[in-house]
């Protein structure tokens, strides 16, 4: 191709460590009934956009069936409690969580809904209310976004923090993914604290250990992806889908079948790329990508996405988190 691909135009970021591009012996995973937790641990030494400190990824397929609810929370307690642990994080030591995000856009109101979920407790300690055992002092702010308010949604976080004094802050936020795969179906979990927006271009100042001076713990689903994402996933699941039937076509057993997905997970070579897809299908994955986001970014084609059924999904998925929290924070909590 003597067409040279302009890879500076490819703006395919995301707020998932486990997209970015690190060696997989810096990666923990274990598995429990279906669901993968992988942990990473980002030293300042490995390349990639994400800040230092521990990632941990949650993967599964589904939350809107009861029974499949109950696993993943129950993994995501266990997970986000080793890793407050890992603080030495106190029953005692209170809290602020945050709900970033806009609760008028679906899609990015996983914050603000899942604060609906949490117990607060902090305005019975102000009162001198007894309250149980087990009930640590737990406070719960949604501080909109810069559109609504038009202050830096950083600032009035600060000013909560240094007003109340929490020991540990948990934030709530909606993410970017860069593989359709993971939308509503990933929680990633880490000590690092979070960019607001980065994943859309959108940065806000980031919300941190640092500029806090307590410890920051946030947690995200991603919920969107980008066009460029989309075409790219389906190109590649094409080419899949012809490989694979392409060399089972005598399989009996294929034709049987009424759902056939088996393709899904199908490794493709280079050949098979080029005899579906000519001079494209010899590019590399970067390369591909950079491709497509030449073609639709300068047309105004990359739009942010979102599943169909992400008003069902993210109610699911903010009582998770919400739930979860509560778990974590006070004893004695059981589902909800």
């Amino acid at each position: 191709m003597g067409h040279k691909i302009d890879t500076s135009m490819i703006n395919i970021r995301t707020d998932l460590a486990i997209e970015e591009e690190i060696n997989n012996k810096n990666i923990i995973k274990e598995e429990f009934e279906n669901i993968i937790v992988s942990t990473i641990n980002i030293e300042e030494d490995i390349r990639c956009y994400k800040k230092k400190g521990k990632y941990i990824t949650i993967e599964y397929s589904d939350v809107t069936d009861h029974e499949n609810f109950i696993k993943v929370e129950e993994v995501f307690i266990k997970e986000l409690t080793k890793l407050l642990n890992g603080y030495n994080i106190k029953n005692d030591d209170s809290c602020l969580v945050i709900g970033l995000g806009n609760e008028n856009s679906t899609p990015d109101c996983l914050g603000p809904l899942s604060i609906n979920n949490i117990i607060v407790t902090n305005h019975f300690y102000n009162l001198k209310i007894n309250v149980d055992s087990g009930f640590r002092c737990v406070s719960a702010i949604n501080p909109g976004v810069m559109g609504q308010t038009g202050i830096e949604t950083f600032d009035i976080i600060k000013a909560v923090v240094d007003k109340i004094k929490p020991d540990f802050v948990i934030v709530v936020d909606s993410l970017k993914a860069s593989s359709v795969d993971r939308v509503n179906k990933t929680i990633q979990i880490t000590d690092a604290g979070i960019n607001p927006g980065s994943g859309i271009g959108n940065n806000r100042k980031e919300i941190n250990k640092e500029l806090l001076n307590v410890p920051v713990f946030a947690i995200g689903i991603p919920t969107v992806v980008d066009t460029i994402t989309i075409v790219d996933d389906s190109i590649n699941y094409m080419a899949k889908y012809y490989s694979y039937f392409k060399n089972n076509i005598n399989n009996v057993k294929e034709k049987l079948k009424i759902s056939r997905t088996n393709f899904k997970n199908y490794d493709v070579s280079i050949e098979n790329k080029k005899e579906l897809f000519g001079i494209f299908g010899g590019l590399s994955n970067e390369e591909s990508k950079s491709f497509i986001s030449e073609v639709l970014i300068p047309i105004g084609y990359n739009m942010i996405v979102t599943s169909k059924d992400i008003d069902f999904q993210i109610k699911k998925l903010s009582q998770l988190i919400g739930n979860g929290i509560n778990n974590v924070l006070h004893l004695n909590v059981t589902h909800l």
